[in-house]
């Protein structure tokens, strides 16, 4: 069972249908929508901040989403995911956004709906991702544009897969 953790009097609270998995971590200030997965080794840490986490969003094995003490909290839009071992801190993340795996965004950093963070990029503080693009490297740059269907077609099938995926391991709970 996941580590759930009540800090300085806030619980994390859960929407419908979430799949957490055995060794996820979830910990104070947290709310999550529906149909989202915490998966494995991966820690959500509303200790410091608050996370606000909206529907069908998935945090994938080994990744991390903080935030900073007083300053910058995270707020995570509908049908993002967030790869393996990426780390999202103190940031604003919108609508369908793909974070790659072994991604970072930074405090106050604000990803732009319908974009693709790069695997392996790291978006330094106070960047303004534009909506429809691609960043990447480190620091992360835009390196194109993408149409609204490619993201559309690959963000919600990624998100969409994923609440198929944690309904596999829904099913194997007595």
């Amino acid at each position: 069972m996941a580590l759930i953790k009540t800090i300085r009097g806030f619980t994390p609270k859960f929407g419908k249908d979430c799949y957490l998995a055995d060794n996820a971590t979830i910990i104070g200030d947290v709310i999550m929508g529906d149909q989202c997965s915490v998966w494995f080794n991966a820690v959500v840490r509303g200790d410091v901040h608050y996370i606000r986490i909206g529907n069908k969003v998935n945090i994938q094995d080994g990744a991390v989403v903080h935030c900073t003490y007083q300053t910058a909290p995270t707020t995570i839009g509908n049908n993002v995911s967030i790869a393996h071992k990426a780390i999202v801190h103190g940031c604003t993340i919108e609508d369908n956004v793909l974070i790659g795996m072994n991604a970072i965004v930074m405090d106050n950093a604000r990803i732009g709906k319908n974009s693709i963070i790069a695997a392996g990029a790291v978006v330094l503080e106070n960047t303004v991702v534009e909506p429809g693009s691609v960043y990447a490297g480190i620091p992360a740059k835009k390196i194109k544009d993408i149409s609204q269907e490619l993201t559309s077609d690959l963000l919600e099938r990624i998100s969409n897969n994923y609440v198929k995926y944690a309904g596999w391991y829904n099913e194997e709970i007595p």
